[in-house]
C-alpha cells in the first residue's frame, strides 16, 4: 500500500518513552527502544494475568488467551498462515542453536548445509556445531567487488546432498537487502530449504513470509520496538518434522511448544500485541483508510518507515561522501532500496573506538566493532584495525539527530586537522 502522508514523527517519538532522554540513539541494530504500549502490555501481563498456562480456572485461561494472541500478532507481524508457525525464545541466537538442535536427527552424515561469509554469528556458528555428526558445511561468500551474494555462485556450491542454505536478509555491517525471494526460489528448485537471519531487516521493511516463501524466518522483537525475546517463523510441515527439545510426551505433533522448553516468557512474548498494534496506528497516520485490514495497515506502516529511514540514510551518506577521510564500508547510497539506514564506515587517522568515545562527548550513541559478524570484518581486512564504527537509525529518528551526529563527527575531522588526536587513535 502506497505511503500517501509523512511521517508524524512528533507523534511516533511519542510513543518511545526513552527517547525523552538528552541523548540521540543510533545504536539500534544492537536495541532499539522500547515502545509505551509494549511496555503495557507487559505490565498488564504480571499485573492481571501472571499464573502458568493450562489450568481450568480464569485467569489461568487469560493467560493462555494472552500467549495465543501473541502467536496471533506475531502471524499478523510476517503474514504467516497460522499462529502456531511462530515459535518464541529469548533471543535470535537461541532459537538458531534449538533450530539446529531439533533439525539435527534430520540430517545425515554427507549432507551439505551453506552458510555465507557475511552472517551475524548467530547464523553460522550453530550450523557448523553439525559437522561432528558428519555434516558438512561449505561457506557461499560474498562477491569480493560488489560485496553482495551472486546466485551463481551458491549454483557452485550446491549439490544433490545440500540440504539448507542458511543466510542474511540484511547484513548488520553493509546494510544490503539481499533478494530473499530469489533466493528461496533458487534454493528450492534445488531440493533444499532457506533459514533466513532477519534481524537487521524486521525493524525497517514489512515481512511477508510467505511472498518471500522461506523456509524458517528469525529475528529479535528486542531490535524491532519490543523487550528482549526473538520470534522464529517455521513452516508448519516443517515444524512437525522437528524433534522435540521439550519433554519426552511432547510428541512431533505438539507445534510450537515442543519447541519452547521451559514455556516461552509470556509477558515478553505478549507484549508483541503492542508492537502491531502501534505499526496499525502508524498506517493510519500514514495514509491508510482506517477501515483497512490489519495487514494492510501494517504494510502501509512500513512504507512510511521506509520513507522516513531513506531520507536519513541519504542524509548521512551525502555528508559523507563530501568528507574524502571517511570510508563507507558497502553500498554508498540510499534511494535505491537496497541498503536499510544500518550504516558502517571508518576514518582515517581515527581508531573505531576512539572515534565512538570521541562521538559520546555529543552525546550521540553509535557503536564500533565487528557486531559479531567476524568473519566478514575479517574478510574485509578491518579486525586489526577494531572493525568499524557503525551507526544504525530507524523510522524514530530525526534529520536533526543526524546533523548532531554529524557535527560531531566534525569536530573529529578538524582535530585530526590540527593534529589534536590521541597516540592511540592515530596507531
Amino acid at each position: 500500500m502506497p505511503n500517501n502522508a509523512p511521517l508524524d514523527i512528533a507523534w511516533v517519538r511519542d510513543q518511545f518513552p526513552g527517547l525523552r532522554s538528552e541523548w540521540v540513539f543510533f545504536d539500534n541494530a544492537g536495541g532499539s527502544q522500547i515502545l509505551n504500549q509494549a511496555v503495557d502490555r507487559i505490565n498488564e501481563f504480571l499485573i492481571d494475568k501472571n499464573v502458568q498456562i493450562g489450568g481450568s480456572y480464569e485467569v489461568s485461561q487469560a493467560a493462555a488467551t494472552a500467549l495465543m494472541d501473541a502467536r496471533k500478532a506475531g502471524q499478523l507481524l510476517v503474514n504467516a498462515k497460522r499462529p502456531e508457525e511462530i515459535v518464541f525464545g529469548h533471543s535470535t541466537t537461541v532459537l538458531m542453536q534449538n533450530l539446529v538442535e531439533a533439525m539435527r536427527r534430520q540430517l545425515a552424515p554427507g549432507d551439505e548445509v551453506i552458510v555465507t561469509n557475511a552472517d551475524h554469528e548467530s547464523n553460522v556458528g550453530p550450523w557448523l556445531r553439525l559437522e561432528e555428526f558428519g555434516i558438512k558445511v561449505k561457506f557461499w561468500r560474498l562477491d569480493n567487488d560488489s560485496l553482495t551474494l551472486q546466485l551463481d555462485d551458491l549454483g557452485r556450491l550446491m549439490s544433490e546432498r545440500t540440504r539448507l542454505v542458511a543466510v542474511h536478509h540484511v547484513s548488520n555491517i553493509l546494510g544490503e537487502i539481499n533478494p530473499i525471494r530469489d533466493i528461496a526460489d533458487f534454493v528450492h528448485q534445488r531440493g533444499a530449504r532457506l533459514c533466513v537471519d532477519a534481524v537487521a531487516y524486521a525493524p525497517h521493511r514489512a515481512v511477508d513470509v510467505q511472498e518471500f516463501d522461506v523456509d524458517y524466518y528469525v529475528f529479535s522483537l528486542y531490535k524491532t520496538y519490543g523487550p528482549h525475546i526473538a520470534m522464529m517463523y517455521g513452516k508448519y510441515a516443517h515444524l512437525l518434522e522437528l524433534n522435540t527439545l521439550y519433554h519426552y510426551f511432547y510428541g512431533k505433533n505438539k507445534v510450537p511448544g515442543k519447541l519452547e522448553a521451559g514455556n516461552p516468557n509470556y509477558e515478553l512474548a505478549y507484549s508483541l500485541t503492542g508492537i502491531t498494534a502501534y505499526l496499525q496506528e502508524l498506517g493510519k497516520k500514514s495514509g491508510a483508510p482506517a477501515a483497512a485490514a490489519p495487514r494492510a495497515l501494517i504494510e502501509a506502516a512500513f512504507a512510511a518507515i521506509s520513507s522516513q529511514e531513506i531520507a536519513l540514510a541519504g542524509r548521512f551518506l551525502d555528508w559523507a561522501d563530501q568528507h574524502p577521510d571517511i570510508t563507507i564500508i558497502g553500498r554508498k547510497t540510499a534511494g535505491n532500496g537496497n541498503r536499510i539506514p544500518t550504516i558502517s564506515f571508518t576514518v582515517e587517522g581515527w581508531s573505531p573506538e576512539e572515534l565512538c568515545r570521541k562521538v559520546d562527548e555529543f552525546q550521540v550513541a553509535i557503536r564500533h566493532g565487528d557486531f559479531h559478524s567476524r568473519r566478514l570484518i575479517e574478510d574485509l581486512g578491518l579486525a586489526d584495525a577494531g572493525g568499524v564504527v557503525r551507526l544504525s537509525m530507524v523510522h524514530y529518528n530525526t534529520l536533526d539527530e543526524v546533523d548532531r551526529l554529524t557535527a560531531a563527527l566534525e569536530e573529529a575531522l578538524r582535530q585530526k586537522v590540527s593534529g589534536v588526536v590521541s597516540v592511540k587513535a592515530s596507531a
